[in-house]
């Protein structure tokens, strides 16, 4: 515990710049040259300490909250929109899931997903008919334009996008 507190101390004094005043001083010094770190690797800048590192966010998927989100983001949408019925505990959903993301990111926002997980939103199931896992609808000016139950491999999930698009 002690030591603990002698090197929080000891390092506070190498970032804050001010000179580390202890009687144990020359112990840790000592501690720090035989452990191999140098007091300018342990100050380093502000900046680089507390680098944050930022991921583009996909905004071609995204998952749907309520009736109105729905209504919103996918009923009133001007672009297509390809909606992915799933459920967690679903098999198939946790492989067509990723494939269609990865279909979808390559048409360049000419065509958004909508993830809507039916045990969260059954309402919104059962008026899209939707009787099974994974169903995947097409929607185009709100109206539903195409339709499929099951998995697809990429090539077909690519032609499903492309009679959806144009």
């Amino acid at each position: 515990m002690a030591q603990r507190l002698l090197l929080r101390r000891f390092l506070t004094s190498i970032i804050s710049g001010k000179p580390f005043q202890s009687r144990w001083a020359p112990l840790a010094s000592r501690t720090l040259q035989t452990t191999q770190y140098s007091p300018g690797y342990l100050a380093g800048t502000p900046s680089q300490a507390r680098s944050i590192y930022t991921t583009r966010v996909c905004s071609t998927t995204f998952n749907i909250q309520d009736g109105p989100d729905f209504q919103d983001r996918v009923v009133n949408s001007e672009t297509p929109v390809v909606v992915d019925f799933h459920a967690q505990w679903c098999g198939p959903c946790k492989i067509l899931g990723p494939r269609l993301e990865k279909v979808v990111a390559k048409q360049h926002g000419k065509v958004v997903m909508a993830k809507v997980d039916i045990d969260d939103h059954t309402d919104l199931a059962l008026e899209y008919e939707v009787s099974a896992v994974p169903t995947v609808l097409a929607m185009k000016n709100g109206d539903v334009v195409d339709k499929f139950v099951g998995i697809k491999d990429e090539d077909q999930l690519e032609a499903f996008l492309k009679k959806l698009i144009g």
